[in-house]
């Protein structure tokens, strides 16, 4: 009993605390969807199972030690490919992205978790390093091992998911900091390879996204319809919102995937500028606990490991957002605890507790 009042008394609760209240808003939110739907609810129980499963995760890998997830690394990078791999052959195909194992009913989307594998084995690899960071090996191994399972993805394709594990990996070299000239040809290097991707790999709905994205005008009722829609519902819900239940754009289905892609346009409706901002407070909120227990780490290992945490939340977040928004492209990436989806609720979850469990040494 001891043990387990200890093991509360450590945990960092602004952490928790800003994440359990996403859950509630992202519930709140989808609840609302569902009944749109006019039928029995689809969403919020399958939702409602993956945060208790979540919540579970997130107390067995908070307990676990650290060194329980360095000596693990190079299992959980390995068993991630595997799972990438596999799921191209025997995965289920919705919405024309092959990314999914159906079981049970439920479904799991491997891609989450390779970006768990792939934090946790950058952070392994670069404390294997010993801050010699110089040397332009160092830059070549990371991006090797970053780039295998960002082209599996892409074959599902899943652009958005495939870009975070690239913007993780130029986030940690960022913050080792290595040479300027290395950035440099990173940079040139991606303009080359975004080029060359444009013309023999992406798909046309994914060329449309970006087209969309540099001038969603231009086909408002095309192309453009779920940008267009999404900065409508934002901008109706105004200051307090049109209640949960009310949306227009939500309820009446203008807005496209509204539970998983563009659950930020219903909670600015619905809740208004007061919900979208404490959404986004409570963000900032978690960014700055996860960037604090990095910075107080006792060792690099658990240090790089939490600032990898940091980079995939902030990833998902800038892009779904932006995407919202109409800033960014829309790359079917979700909003951590507040889209819809098992998969992304669970390891999401279990990514927080791997921050708890470091912040237990700090």
């Amino acid at each position: 009993m001891n043990v387990f009042l200890k093991l509360f008394r450590k945990l960092d609760w602004w952490l928790i605390g800003s994440v359990m209240i996403l859950s509630l808003i992202g519930l709140s939110a989808i609840y609302s969807v569902d009944l749109s739907k006019g039928q029995d609810l689809i969403y919020i129980p399958k939702q409602l199972i993956a945060l208790v499963i979540g919540l579970f995760f997130l107390f067995i890998s908070a307990n676990l030690q650290v060194s329980f997830y360095e000596n693990s690394a190079k299992f959980f990078y390995i068993f991630s490919i595997i799972l990438l791999i596999a799921v191209l052959f025997f995965g289920e195909n919705i919405r024309g992205t092959t990314g999914w194992f159906k079981i049970f009913g439920f479904s799991f989307q491997p891609a989450e978790f390779a970006k768990l594998a792939l934090v946790i084995f950058l952070a392994w690899r670069i404390e294997r390093q010993a801050r010699r960071f110089e040397k332009w090996q160092f830059v070549l191994v990371l991006f090797v091992l970053s780039f295998l399972p960002f082209v599996l993805i892409l074959l599902q394709p899943d652009l958005g998911s495939g870009l975070i594990f690239m913007g993780v990996w130029f986030m940690f070299l960022l913050a080792v900091g290595v040479k300027k000239k290395y950035l440099a040809v990173i940079v040139l290097s991606g303009i080359f390879v975004f080029l060359s991707a444009w013309f023999l790999l992406f798909q046309d709905y994914q060329k449309n996204r970006i087209l969309t994205f540099l001038n969603p005008e231009a086909d408002p009722l095309g192309s453009g319809y779920n940008v267009t829609q999404s900065i409508i519902a934002i901008g109706s819900g105004q200051i307090s919102g049109r209640g949960l239940g009310f949306g227009s754009q939500s309820q009446l289905h203008f807005l496209p995937e509204a539970q998983t892609d563009f659950i930020f346009a219903v909670i600015g409706e619905e809740m208004g500028f007061f919900g979208a901002g404490l959404a986004l407070i409570l963000y900032i909120i978690m960014i700055w606990r996860l960037f604090d227990i990095a910075q107080c780490s006792k060792n690099d290992f658990s240090a790089y490991l939490v600032l990898g945490i940091s980079f995939i939340f902030f990833f998902q977040i800038i892009i779904n957002i932006g995407a919202t928004v109409g800033i960014l492209p829309v790359t079917g990436v979700t909003l951590p605890f507040l889209s819809y989806g098992g998969s992304s609720m669970i390891i999401n979850l279990f990514l927080i507790g791997i921050a708890e469990s470091v912040a237990k040494t700090v």
